[in-house]
């Protein structure tokens, strides 16, 4: 710690007279600024385009292929990545990024739905900042907390937890990849939301440098900077270091369960029995609910974990949902951990936990996807319609997410994420295909079907959830106007928060160092 702080003494002090603007050479500029600080193997650190481990490393965690292909959209790639391993390295970029007139972005697991992380559709030349070296955890079950590096992913944080307890998870996603820097920052779903509340619900602390390289945790941020991290994305304030969260109780043994139905089987009733009653089921209880083309019909696959044993929940289903007519033999006794593999995608009987530490995608694809909130349910013209579109695309998918339960009880401006009480649930559309050639094809499906739901789905805002982060709302602009720009987005994903938003990264970042095409903006000057 103390060479952090001399290092940060030196850097500012040699820096504070340099002009933020783009020098005559850029790279050199950078470069140069950065050595004469860490001199010692600068070259596994400090990685520009012409290095053979350019490439290996920006391509490692792009886990959708519309952004491999830098021609899409004319997206940017990265001037030069940096790989830090200490803090100070971190420091020492946004410092040197400032004098030479870069610039920044960061990656934690590489997740960001169009790209953003790691690519620009502007001509800003930028750094990447990637922080997959920054991935230590440790849980302290003593006093149910973790403190969790913002490189980790999701599967390491869990296994982590399940090495030191049965007893004891955490409510956040559930796709073992994700990188936590990113997904606690936007909010976090998981299979015990509506228990626990979000990710973000759970936060107790953070690590954070700021646009003066600074490192500051929550008692030197203060509270405003604290709550806007917490669901307002990270990424508009600083470079998340860490986050210290508080773990939660689970069962030593909870209940994993599915069942299929298909139209000719009943499917559509089922489901819309499911829009009533899955937001009103005991906080406990987590179903939700899928949509897919299968062969010509619609399928639908409802998924659950309950926080308890299969005896209390069969009698529980027969009672509040019988249409769904779950049975024992579509059920399995696990414990917490394995029903983290479950909803991962992995077989459960056959596969050790420490396939949760794998930080490879399965997916090797392109993919769109987007998001709304309903208040209640579609009516049976609106699926009608909604079905008929899902049959015209082989490889969409449409995950449900039911609410209610702990989300009902927390104040929407309890952190920056909104979208609380009121609804009934989430929707998140999905198309994926496997060659550049067909892009255009599915990205004008998934908009013409977006463009469909709107009479059944929130409105004045149309809400939308900022981890599923989606372009097609809105980009900022980089002058005067970019409030108002933003405001058309900001307000889809934060709704009234985003005033707040607003003002806090105005007083942290008033030259709006941590820009990107949806960060938040700064108030102009008059």
């Amino acid at each position: 710690m103390l060479f952090t702080t001399v290092l940060f003494l030196v850097i500012t002090t040699s820096l504070s007279s340099a002009a933020l603007i783009p020098t005559p050479n850029h790279g050199r500029s950078f470069q140069q600024c950065f050595y004469s600080h860490h001199s010692n193997n600068h070259t596994q650190v400090v990685i520009p385009r012409n290095s053979p481990l350019y490439s290996p490393l920006l391509n490692s965690s792009i886990r959708n292929n519309r952004f491999l292909n830098s021609s899409y959209h004319s997206l940017s790639k990265p001037e030069f990545i940096v790989n830090p391993t200490r803090e100070s390295h971190i420091q020492a970029t946004i410092i040197c990024v400032k004098r030479s007139g870069f610039q920044v972005r960061t990656r934690s697991g590489g997740h960001d739905y169009e790209g953003l992380s790691y690519s620009s559709s502007t001509h800003q030349k930028f750094v990447l900042v990637d922080l997959s070296n920054f991935r230590s955890i440790e849980v302290d079950i003593e006093n149910e907390t973790a403190w969790v590096e913002t490189g980790a992913t999701l599967g390491e944080l869990y296994y982590r937890i399940a090495e030191k307890s049965r007893v004891h998870g955490f409510p956040a996603g559930s796709c073992p990849t994700v990188g936590v820097g990113g997904h606690f920052s936007g909010g976090g779903f998981g299979t015990i939301f509506r228990k626990y509340g979000l990710a973000a619900d759970r936060v107790m602390d953070a690590r954070i440098v700021d646009a003066n390289g600074e490192i500051m945790d929550r008692n030197s941020m203060g509270e405003d900077l604290f709550w806007a991290i917490r669901g307002g994305g990270g990424a508009s304030f600083g470079v998340i270091l860490a986050w210290k969260v508080e773990l939660v109780p689970v069962p030593e043994i909870v209940t994993i369960f599915s069942v299929s139905r298909i139209v000719e089987q009943g499917g559509v009733q089922v489901f819309q029995k499911w829009q009533n009653v899955s937001h009103n089921l005991p906080k406990k209880l987590f179903l939700h609910a899928v949509i897919k083309p299968n062969n010509g019909t619609i399928q639908f696959v409802f998924v659950g974990l309950f926080l308890g044993r299969v005896k209390e929940l069969l009698p529980l289903m027969e009672e509040r949902f019988p249409e769904l007519g779950l049975a024992a033999e579509s059920s399995q006794e696990v414990s917490w951990i394995q029903s983290v593999m479950y909803f991962a995608g992995f077989a459960v009987n056959n596969i050790s936990s420490k396939a949760l530490l794998n930080r490879t995608s399965t997916f090797d694809g392109f993919f769109k996807a987007k998001s709304d909130y309903t208040s209640e349910p579609i009516s049976g013209l609106g699926l009608e319609g909604l079905f008929k579109r899902v049959l015209e695309q082989e490889s969409s998918m449409l995950i449900l997410t039911p609410y209610g339960g702990r989300m009902g009880e927390i104040p929407d401006s309890e952190t920056p994420f909104p979208h609380r009480r009121g609804y009934i649930y989430k929707i998140q559309y999905i198309v994926t295909w496997d060659t550049e050639e067909e892009t255009s094809l599915h990205m004008r499906w998934i908009r013409e079907l977006y463009e469909y739901m709107a009479p059944y789905v929130s409105k004045a805002p149309r809400a939308a959830y900022y981890n599923y982060r989606d372009l097609d709302l809105g980009r900022n602009g980089k002058n005067d106007d970019s409030y108002e720009r933003a405001r058309i987005w900001g307000l889809k994903y934060f709704n009234g928060n985003f005033d707040r938003l607003v003002r806090v990264k105005t007083a942290v970042d008033p030259s709006n160092f941590f820009w990107n095409e949806q960060s938040i903006p700064v108030l102009a000057s008059h």
